[in-house]
């Protein structure tokens, strides 16, 4: 059973822009943080940006200032907007939430692809 549906990735020229979503199906109770990693091939998986239940963020030094991480606590809902997108962003995005008993959780992933 699928409980984190991604949507959003695709092919983008350098310095275009993406939103990624995710959706939490309801069968994932209590929900406090979520946010997204990414996996480029031959390199290990990086959280990207996260936000705690409580509404704190934090993002990878390499994409502060270009991407931002909203959340829909109603919708059970993360999202990332990515501006200025640079070739090293290409990777396969992976949305991620814990539960509050520290219980986490994947969704598939979406390929994004930053090139001309």
């Amino acid at each position: 059973q699928v409980q984190l549906v991604e949507s959003g990735g695709g092919l983008v020229q350098p310095g275009g822009s993406l939103r990624l979503s995710c959706v939490a199906s309801r069968t994932i109770f209590s929900i406090n943080a979520m946010g997204w990693y990414r996996q480029a091939p031959g390199k290990e998986r990086e959280l990207v940006a996260g936000t705690t239940g409580g509404g704190i963020t934090n993002y990878a030094d390499s994409v502060k200032g270009r991407f931002t991480i909203s959340r829909d606590s109603a919708k059970n809902a993360v999202n990332l907007q990515m501006n200025s997108l640079k070739p090293e962003d290409t990777a396969v995005y992976y949305c991620y939430a814990y539960n509050i008993l520290g219980t986490r959780f994947w969704g598939q992933g979406t390929q994004v692809t930053v090139s001309s």
